[in-house]
């Protein structure tokens, strides 16, 4: 019988504790500039890792024009802060900082020649998120996706 490594180490980080409440599935439905007029349909879950060391996110939206991602949570204690890795189909690879809250997520990254920021905020009792998110090209912030989550479980 094998034995687990690290098994020691699976335990809950208590600086993710804040961002408990995206723990499960949610249906989304949202918008982008670059597909005028089109609705996107699409699938979001976020789950405990590794007995809640970590969160994981998958993502996936209908529409092929944007690409289905897998992101992962975590935080840096001598740093105080929570960072997103976060990877796509495209074979896009990106470190986002991430800021807690109890009722709202916001992650964000600014690098020359393109920077991201989103902001989710939790509302009907938990059951919704309404999120936005703004892109930089190096001139001025435009809107980026745009995406309401509805709670499935």
């Amino acid at each position: 019988m094998a034995t687990i490594i690290g098994y020691e180490a699976a335990i809950p980080n208590p600086a993710l504790k804040l961002l408990g409440f995206l723990i499960g599935e949610w249906r989304t439905e949202g918008s982008h500039p670059m597909l005028p007029g089109k609705t996107l349909h699409g699938r979001t879950s976020f789950a405990w890792s590794d007995g809640g060391a970590f969160i994981v996110m998958r993502s996936e939206i209908d529409e092929p024009e944007v690409p289905s991602g897998i992101a992962i949570f975590g935080t840096d204690d001598d740093a105080k802060e929570c960072s997103m890795l976060y990877f796509d189909e495209r074979g896009v690879s990106r470190r986002y900082i991430v800021a807690l809250r109890s009722d709202e997520w916001q992650w964000w990254r600014d690098m020359p020649g393109f920077s991201q920021r989103f902001s989710a905020k939790l509302v009907d009792g938990g059951k919704r998120m309404l999120g936005q998110g703004e892109m930089n090209r190096g001139e001025r912030w435009e809107p980026d996706l745009q995406l309401t989550y509805t709670r499935i479980v």
